[in-house]
């Protein structure tokens, strides 16, 4: 089986925001701001790589998609941090509609497509826990008695944590809500046309069987000023972490409370 999943940085799709651009050229230099950029690439280096980095089974692909218009400095960051981590691949696209993007990317990377592939989307500020992939192949192996007559099925691991990153550290909230992005998978027969991409994280019940895992916990979603779907996104009380919790989410997730205080409080990255 592969295991495979994307992530759009700053990509610059026709569509597929909240926030609304006239033209491209519009979205680009909203994307492209520096302030912006700084602030992806803070939780990017802070939650996404070091997750992606430490998962207990290496046997996976991390697509991460750029448009072909990504500005030199921000490429070869990207390139730079992602470096050491085999399994990420940068895909650069020219503007489309994103899910169209992100479905080219994935089939691109299914090739002649013969076995089963798991398929996962993660936004480029969260994180998944480090056993992320192999649970995705533990729960592939132990259903397919039970799924063999079914063309798809998603698994929906729903607890996790918000966060929220600063120089002062993390704060955080236990969540368990159905079907965010960050905590499923989808599961395809070789050789089908659909991927993750083609299908609505929110209504994926409509669609296929679902399995839901309320544990262990498996993924942390960054609240922060520019989140796409803030107006959706509204989260609770957050607390500072304790020394415990702060040795969990290292545990857990490979996050580092002491990297998020020093990345954050560094000054913003010179603009040429």
């Amino acid at each position: 089986m592969r295991v495979i999943g994307i992530c759009r940085f700053s990509y610059p799709a026709v569509g597929g925001f909240k926030r609304m651009h006239d033209t491209v050229a519009d979205r680009e230099v909203y994307l492209y701001a520096p302030a912006r950029m700084d602030l992806r690439f803070r939780h990017f280096e802070c939650l996404t790589l070091p997750s992606i980095a430490a998962q207990q089974h290496p046997d996976f692909t991390f697509l991460v998609m750029i448009g072909d218009s990504l500005p030199k400095r921000y490429r070869d960051r990207l390139h730079d941090l992602t470096a050491h981590v085999p399994q990420i691949k940068i895909i650069e696209s020219e503007p489309m509609k994103h899910r169209l993007a992100m479905q080219i990317a994935i089939k691109t990377e299914l090739g002649e497509d013969t076995v089963p592939s798991m398929q996962f989307r993660l936004d480029d500020d969260d994180a998944v826990a480090i056993s992320f992939v192999r649970s995705l192949r533990w729960f592939e192996k132990h259903t397919r008695t039970m799924r063999k007559n079914w063309p798809h099925m998603a698994i929906d691991y729903n607890r996790g944590y918000s966060v929220t990153l600063s120089d002062e550290g993390i704060k955080a909230e236990e969540v368990q809500p159905p079907f965010w992005a960050c905590g499923l998978a989808v599961l395809f027969r070789p050789g089908d046309d659909l991927t993750v991409m083609n299908f609505s994280h929110h209504k994926l019940h409509y669609d296929m069987p679902t399995l839901i895992q309320p544990g262990p916990h498996m993924y942390l979603r960054a609240k922060h000023d520019d989140n796409d779907s803030a107006a959706k996104y509204v989260c609770g009380p957050m607390h500072p972490l304790d020394s415990r919790e702060a040795a969990f989410f290292k545990s857990q997730f490979n996050v580092d409370e002491d990297q998020v205080k020093a990345v954050f409080s560094d000054p913003p990255s010179p603009v040429d």
